[in-house]
């Protein structure tokens, strides 16, 4: 499927369309629960509306008939004909999947299949159910407002404007069903023609010039090359119903009274700049100067508009007086796409930065020479800015995940026979695009646990004193250089003792390991493989599965999570990762000559400790914090050749990891402090090399290897 010359309006739609695609999912399973709410009914219709015109103009015609209908549908609904219902909503999100489905072959360059004939037929049966489907007044009324403005032959009028002329013209055609024409005679507009001119803005995908055309022929009985008064009021009274829009020459009049007094009953150039003065405010509206005669122009496109939405990056709207900018002609671009490729070129370039900084920050410090020093600082600052600058341009807010959340709890309710109310928090956080990405997976398998095995019955809860609907709480918000997820659920809890049983029933641990267990060790049970509390294994859950991949896609984003749980009360599950994969601070430590990088976000506590105090459990070396044994590992004879010498030191410093549901202590030989590194891949000799996440240059510049530490467990750890 080719566009052509359309290839660009085509990359505007599909950001545009998108966009909104995204928020209808949400709106919608919103309206399930205000179905009284008219501002979301009217957001839903005209969601619709520019999804269905967008494709239209593109001449996409499967994806136009499908929001046609629905957005009919919506049509019926806002003027209070048909109520919302579940049965509704569950024909309207399969519509909502349908359009969907299109708009990702739209994306693919492949022509759009239309949707099922099964689909197509419930929705028309829902429009006619209750009487015929109502036609939809505001598109007729935009194409009379561009048959009276897109004859300017100097000036064309801005999109603002054309919504604002609209918005005045029709206040109650959105409240009223369309009504026969008012006048009579020839000039009456029928059923059929006023049919015949919806397909031709809207449902055969022609663009509406032809149908601009149309509507001076129907309306106008004079012949001449003028519009009058008289015909502009007929023309406007079939549009809206007699009395329902407010009367164009009567604010022509209040306007200009001295015009209006004249024997001529034509509206003049400067009575209609006078009306648009009054519908805009003063000097917001293009000079009119031609006469309204020469015949109607097709609209044209719009300026292309870019957002952040795959290789968009966006930049804030530049301040001062939209209506300055108007008024001066072509607004100033405020937004420029730019492919994600050269953004993610110039973070590497930073990254570079950053090294070179490092470098120059520990030789400034080592140099004694104040001038020189002073240098490196405001470099440094300089370098800071400028990395937190470039991670802004790859940053998107998290509600582009959370945005998907209504539905799957919706859907995932009504096929368990639950009421569950969700609520999203903190949706403009923002966070690397890459972990916007990676986080959508974890967070949608968590969602629907506290779905399935968090919330409880209706007649449970009512039974505990609860309330019938149970509520689950998506939560996000920014700590330092982290991002806290949290999902929070008031159902029944998570047990321990019913953890520590079904432990000891897989034979994953025995009795008295599993008495031993607190309460946080407990609840991290449920990451182990294979680990399930449900009795019964279903579509949803059971088989023990998922919380395992949870818990490692996590540690690959260098992340952690945290289970908080009381019985019958409810669980909160709460995700720590960082802001940005690129950039990661570490524990730089030494292994003999050899500086090696670990996480900082797995490292819990560094301590000096006395190797003579180390206690040896079941063939494995441990010491004990807090009374609590702690497995032991010396790095230097796994990472370092002729590591082991077969003596150890008196004294060493000891770094305590957090690996899954345990803790280990790490024997390592000196400490270098926290340094922040650049993530480089190893050469594709080194790559799958077991323990190695990947490499660095160190602020002395010596080259480090940053540990992937549940992988180097699993290779050499016995």
């Amino acid at each position: 499927m080719s566009f052509g010359e359309d290839e660009e309006i085509l990359q505007d739609f599909l950001v545009e369309a998108g966009e909104i695609l995204e928020h209808l999912s949400e709106q919608l399973v919103d309206l399930e629960q205000r179905p009284a709410d008219k501002d979301l009914l009217n957001a839903i219709f005209r969601g619709f509306h520019t999804v269905k015109g967008g494709a239209g103009f593109l001449q996409l015609t499967a994806l136009v008939e499908c929001c046609h209908v629905t957005e009919n549908l919506f049509d019926m609904l806002r003027t209070g004909k048909r109520s919302v219902t579940s049965t509704l909503m569950d024909v309207v999100l399969q519509a909502l999947d349908a359009v969907n489905e299109m708009f990702t072959q739209v994306k693919a360059g492949q022509d759009p299949q239309p949707a099922s004939p099964e689909l197509m037929a419930q929705l028309e049966a829902m429009l006619h159910s209750d009487g015929p489907a109502p036609v939809a007044a505001p598109p007729v009324a935009a194409a009379a407002a561009l048959a009276v403005e897109s004859n300017q032959a100097s000036q064309d009028i801005t999109d603002a404007e054309f919504e604002q002329f609209l918005d005045a013209l029709t206040p109650a055609a959105e409240t009223a069903a369309a009504t026969p024409a008012a006048s009579s005679g020839t000039d009456d507009i029928t059923d059929d023609e006023f049919e015949s001119l919806l397909d031709q803005l809207h449902g055969k995908g022609q663009p509406g010039a032809a149908a601009v055309s149309n509507v001076i022929e129907i309306a106008g009985g004079s012949h001449s090359d003028e519009i009058t008064a008289d015909e502009f009021e007929a023309l406007l009274d079939q549009l809206h119903g007699k009395g329902s829009a407010p009367r164009v020459e009567e604010t022509v009049v209040a306007a200009a009274p001295a015009a209006s007094a004249g024997n001529s009953d034509t509206i003049q150039d400067d009575e209609f700049e006078a009306l648009l003065d009054q519908l805009h405010g003063k000097g917001q509206a293009p000079e009119v100067s031609a006469p309204v005669s020469a015949p109607p122009t097709p609209m044209p496109p719009p300026e292309p508009k870019a957002a952040t939405a795959g290789k968009v990056a966006d930049r804030p709207a530049a301040s001062g007086d939209d209506t300055d900018a108007q008024k001066g002609g072509n607004a100033a671009e405020t937004t420029v796409r730019v492919d994600t490729q050269r953004l993610d070129d110039i973070m590497n370039m930073v990254g570079e930065l950053v090294l070179v900084r490092n470098r120059l920050v520990r030789l400034g410090a080592s140099s004694g020479d104040e001038a020189l020093t002073k240098a490196v600082g405001n470099l440094d600052v300089v370098t800071a800015d400028l990395q937190s600058a470039v991670m802004k341009t790859r940053m998107q807010p998290i509600k582009k995940v959370f945005g998907r959340f209504p539905r799957v709890v919706r859907d995932l309710a009504r096929s368990l026979k639950k009421e569950v109310v969700l609520e999203l928090q903190g949706e403009e956080t923002d966070l690397d695009k890459n972990l916007v990405e990676a986080l959508a997976d974890p967070l949608v398998h968590l969602v629907r646990n506290a779905v399935d095995h968090g919330i409880e019955n209706p007649e449970k809860r009512e039974q505990a004193g609860k309330p019938r609907a149970g509520k689950i709480v998506l939560a996000a918000e920014q700590e330092g250089d982290h991002i806290l997820l949290s999902i929070t659920d008031d159902g029944a809890g998570m047990d321990t003792e019913v953890l520590r049983q079904k432990v000891v029933e897989k034979g994953l641990l025995d009795s008295d390991a599993a008495a031993r267990l607190n309460d946080t060790e407990c609840y991290n049970l449920i990451f182990l493989p294979g680990f399930s509390t449900k009795a019964e294994i279903s579509d949803v859950s059971g088989r023990g599965v998922g919380m395992d991949v949870v818990k490692t896609k996590i540690s690959q984003l260098n992340g952690s999570i945290q289970i908080i749980s009381k019985v019958g009360e409810g669980t909160r599950l709460v995700i720590k990762v960082p802001l940005t994969l690129a950039i990661m601070p570490t524990l730089m430590v030494m292994l003999g000559q050899q500086a090696f990088a670990l996480p900082l976000a797995s490292v819990n506590e560094i301590f000096h400790m006395d190797l003579t105090r180390i206690n040896v459990v079941d063939g494995r070396e441990v010491i004990t914090v807090r009374e609590k044994a702690i497995p032991l590992f010396f790095l230097k004879h796994w990472l370092v050749k002729n590591g082991y010498s077969g003596e150890r030191p008196e004294q060493a410093h000891v770094v305590i990891v957090s690996v899954g549901i345990q803790r280990v202590g790490f024997v390592v030989d000196q400490l270098i402090g926290q340094e922040e590194v650049v993530i480089k891949p190893l050469g594709k000799m080194l790559q799958g090399t077991p323990g190695m996440a990947g490499a660095t240059i160190t602020g002395d510049g010596r080259i480090a290897l940053i540990l992937d530490v549940p992988s180097m467990l699993k290779r050499y750890a016995r």
